[in-house]
């Protein structure tokens, strides 16, 4: 799996003109990819290393701070746009595989304790956040 994590004061997911997640406070706005040997266990690493990744200010975590996690499925970070000027998408697992590791990444960080607000899986969203920093990392596990 891999992320694109990226520390916000504040975020929102928006499908069809209405706002279906948002996180009003600092936190992390999550992008999440899933390829084809994905795993549960990769959904658990994933959902551990954001509750606990030192970047929010002072070096704190989610888990230090309770700060609120905007996850967000995205097929395209597996894209390869390595040859000519189309990108394709063999990479990316297809929907029936990826989706339910996306909720159980979810799933997982509630699991921890976090509070999670998303995205819906496979819609047109349009995504606002306030980068802090700015501040973006790259997590694959």
């Amino acid at each position: 799996m891999r992320a694109v994590v990226q520390r916000v004061t504040e975020a929102s997911v928006l499908v069809e003109g209405k706002v279906v997640g948002r996180i009003d406070e600092p936190g992390l706005c999550v992008l999440v990819g899933v390829t084809h040997d994905d795993t549960p266990e990769h959904a658990r690493r994933l959902a551990a290393k954001l509750w606990t990744l030192r970047i929010l200010r002072d070096e704190r975590s989610c888990s230090d701070i309770d700060a609120p996690i905007l996850l967000v499925s995205q097929f395209t970070l597996y894209g390869d746009a390595r040859k000519g000027r189309r990108p394709t998408w063999q990479a990316a697992a297809p929907g029936p595989v990826a989706e339910p590791l996306v909720e159980a990444t979810a799933a997982a960080l509630r699991g921890l304790g976090a509070r999670v607000q998303e995205g819906v899986f496979g819609a047109q969203m349009k995504v606002c956040l306030v980068n802090d920093g700015p501040v973006t990392l790259i997590v694959e596990v």
